[in-house]
């Protein structure tokens, strides 16, 4: 019995014009087709309209001759022909021998065709299709990210897309970023359907740049800004994520129209300020890290995703400074105490444990100048009563002799 597949038959035959206008099919038509029967040779389709076609089951067939696809299952094909007085149908262009005709009708209708990934040339990489055809896919036409190593495609076999056919087939630029593209807007759609906005999904870590890293989800590719990684403050986004890292996030948005999706990790690990007022009571004192100087004051890092920030006018001791660097530098452990805490707001005023209020410092100037009354003192007289400002001038000197 004759094996009417597409690579075997002549597109002479496989699109003949009596039997289309009988289907009413075009050559390279696509269409959803469900499988009926699958049989040692052939997939056999139901079209529609009371019509069954059927495929070459190699073409679906693994390494070791096994196929996914069972009877009940929907099939994306491509009308080949009538010929035979049954309706032939694709999933693409085999890699066996095929003629240039066969690879021509492939670019007209949009047919994809197999191709083996021979070597890297000269701005991308040379293909080899219908058994010896050889052609050629652009570096932007390989995949949908950068390519960072050429020699991970060599010796693959992939489906393409020609793009060009010129010069009677001599000349032909296959892409295999329309197939994943097209992959891609098939998965979107059916992801429009079931994600939304605050749901937790798998993902896996594709890129990382200084701005946040992307992840793919399920082939929606979308941000997690550097804001939304940690609940501590990132300064270098690899020293907590890889790339290929699987990983699980929160929906922040969904932009289907422009296809732009951005996630939260942080979101998706506890809240260190669920309990943060039982964990950091007021008035508690704990070990801290300075992390960041700014003009009005230091940000201290009490935990994970736990800062807090002691004012400038609390850094002094009761002096007047201009900047914080002053007392404190970045990276410098400290010991502070818990002065306030706003949960909704997520701050946490701080002050230098052993550092003086205003009022604290101000008594304790007011104890010093009464203690060294009281040691300096002497009887009544015109000599030995001397004004505030005198003791305080005495006072100085001797501490300058201390």
């Amino acid at each position: 019995m004759p094996d009417n597949t597409p690579d075997q038959e002549s597109f002479a035959d496989l699109f003949k014009d009596d039997t289309i206008a009988n289907s009413q099919l075009s050559p390279g038509q696509k269409i959803l087709a469900k499988v009926v029967a699958v049989s040692q040779d052939s997939i056999f389709l139901d079209v529609g309209e009371k019509s069954e076609g059927f495929l070459n089951r190699k073409e679906l067939e693994d390494e070791s001759g096994e196929i996914a696809v069972k009877s009940g299952d929907t099939l994306e094909v491509y009308f080949l022909s009538g010929a035979h007085n049954e309706m032939l149908f694709t999933t693409k262009i085999g890699s066996s021998s095929t003629s240039r005709e066969h690879l021509e009708e492939a670019y007209h209708s949009g047919i994809p065709l197999e191709g083996l990934v021979k070597k890297e040339i000269k701005g991308g990489f040379e293909i080899t299709v219908a058994g010896n055809v050889r052609t050629f896919c652009p570096y932007s036409q390989m995949d949908l990210k950068k390519i960072a190593d050429p020699e991970e495609y060599i010796g693959q076999h992939m489906l393409f897309k020609i793009t060009k056919f010129s010069e009677a087939g001599r000349n032909i630029v296959l892409s295999r970023r329309i197939i994943l593209e097209e992959e891609r807007e098939q998965k979107l759609e059916k992801l429009k359907e079931l994600l939304q906005e605050g749901m937790t999904v798998k993902g896996k870590i594709t890129s990382i740049k200084d701005f946040g890293a992307f992840v793919d989800v399920d082939g929606m590719e979308g941000l997690i800004p550097i804001s939304e990684i940690g609940w501590s403050r990132i300064e270098n986004i690899r020293d907590v994520l890889t790339e290929d890292q699987d990983v699980e996030v929160v929906i922040h948005k969904l932009d289907w129209e422009n296809k732009r999706f951005s996630f939260s990790l942080k979101k998706a690990l506890p809240d260190p300020w669920q309990d943060i007022a039982k964990q950091f009571p007021v008035g508690s004192f704990h070990a801290g890290k300075v992390i960041r100087l700014a003009k009005f004051g230091a940000f201290v890092n009490l935990a994970a995703g736990i800062d807090g920030l002691i004012h400038i006018s609390k850094l002094g001791g009761g002096r007047r400074i201009n900047h914080p660097k002053e007392v404190v530098e970045e990276g410098q452990a400290v010991e502070v105490k818990i002065e306030s805490i706003d949960p909704d707001e997520k701050r946490i005023s701080l002050s230098l444990a052993g550092e003086m209020t205003d009022d604290a410092a101000a008594a304790s100037e007011e104890n010093d100048v009464r203690k060294y009354m009281q040691k300096h003192e002497k009887p009544a007289s015109d000599d030995a009563v001397g004004t505030l400002g005198e003791i305080l001038k005495a006072k100085l000197k001797e501490k300058e002799r201390e």
